[in-house]
């Protein structure tokens, strides 16, 4: 080991001699012992565009890609480099800039769906920021693999500001010649900015949590307190307050032992859950969902359930999957959901997505393997007056069905 230091110190000092810097040296170290080869390619096999549309989908940054943009992008399109944001494996999942060097980018395989992490492609801003998680540039030959000498790097970490997870990483890349030391400050300034934005999203969402909650907790006896599915407080009843409910990593409707709080009862609400000391008087599965479909610019389901009644504004394509469910009361699977909406049952995908997002705020009505309004639940759709008018923006077969039977 000692001569492949001596080897990679001679190669990044290059004719000054100088020994590479303390992060560069470690990164190095790691790369050599995970069995990188100097000599290879950076090549991966690319993520298929389904996959990559699902990880931006599961991925907290695609709700701050617009300031990205804004903040990064134009910089580096006007400073002839390009940036990329990846996920935590790694995984390229945006990239944009100047449009000459995204085709040289291709080059080196930096583009969406390619492997960046230290152990597929070297020493590397990207990898390396994933492996300390702190930002670092890596220009020229500090890179491991030699065929990326001629590239600069800086990438700062992403977090989420709810559990301070790692979401992703911010990155700008481009030719050596764009180097300019003022690049990693930049990188990190807008990564910081972007986790800022990131807590101002969640402090609106506990208003909006507090908002359907305080309604329920203000009928309610005994102690309770709804949070959001990080644990954060929104609004509690009955006990003293709390920043925060230490929750289980996989938490579901019904009866759970939470350590705080002893056994409680726990229902879903928009954007979080409602916690009450368990009681023998709450038992029972939520009764009765109300699908309203009768204005296309106010889709909402109501759930009526044992300590109140909520309700959730629906986008026109949850609307839709809800409408499909509640005419398939047997359920139905990912790919006869994907023919409903699409007409193509291959986009298993994004019904799952969507069905995801749906259950967060649903799970106690909402049931899978199939995919279904769970047993018990009584179902009630609100059609528009005229059949014509039902989601009448939707191209989705089981509402143009549905619209064809009612006028026959």
């Amino acid at each position: 080991m000692r001569g492949a230091r001596v080897m990679r110190t001679s190669r990044a000092g290059q004719q000054r001699g100088a020994a590479p810097r303390a992060e560069i040296d470690a990164s190095w170290d790691r790369v050599a012992r995970s069995g990188v080869d100097p000599d290879q390619s950076t090549e991966s096999e690319l993520l298929g565009s389904n996959e990559i549309e699902h990880r931006r989908n599961a991925s907290t940054l695609g709700e701050v890609m617009p300031l990205l943009r804004d903040g990064l992008a134009s910089i580096a399109d006007a400073s002839q480099q390009i940036m990329v944001v990846t996920d935590v494996d790694g995984r390229v999942l945006w990239r944009q800039g100047h449009a000459a060097v995204m085709r040289q980018a291709d080059g080196i395989c930096l583009e969406e769906g390619a492997a960046w992490s230290e152990t597929s492609t070297g020493t590397n801003a990207i990898g390396t920021t994933l492996a300390t998680r702190k930002p670092i540039q890596v220009h020229s030959s500090e890179h491991f693999v030699r065929s990326l000498h001629h590239w600069t790097c800086a990438a700062a970490p992403v977090r989420d500001p709810r559990d301070d997870r790692l979401v992703g990483i911010l990155d700008i890349s481009g030719p050596a010649r764009t180097f300019h030391p003022a690049t990693l400050a930049l990188v990190d300034s807008v990564a910081r900015l972007a986790e800022s934005e990131l807590r101002m999203r969640h402090l609106v969402s506990i208003e909006r949590l507090r908002s359907v909650a305080a309604p329920i907790l203000c009928r309610l006896d005994g102690p309770a307190l709804a949070v959001d599915s990080h644990g954060w407080l929104a609004a509690v009843t009955g006990m003293p307050p709390v920043d925060r409910l230490p929750l289980p990593k996989s938490l579901q409707a019904g009866r759970v032992w939470l350590p705080s709080l002893g056994m409680c009862r726990v229902e879903p609400l928009p954007g979080g859950w409602l916690v009450q000391v368990a009681d023998a008087s709450l038992d029972g599965p939520p009764r009765r969902v109300v699908l309203d479909l009768s204005r296309a610019r106010g889709l909402t389901v109501q759930v009526v359930n044992p300590v109140g009644t909520w309700t959730q504004r629906l986008s026109p394509r949850h609307a839709e999957l809800l409408y499909a469910l509640a005419l398939h009361r047997e359920g139905r699977t990912a790919a006869e959901l994907a023919q409903d909406i699409f007409g193509d049952p291959t986009r298993t995908v994004t019904v799952r997505a969507e069905i995801s997002r749906l259950r967060r705020h649903l799970a106690e009505v909402l049931a899978h393997r199939p995919y279904r309004f769970g047993d018990g639940v009584e179902v009630e759709v609100i059609h528009p007056e005229d059949p014509a008018d039902l989601l009448p923006h939707s191209k989705a077969p089981v509402v143009l069905g549905a619209r064809g039977s009612a006028s026959q």
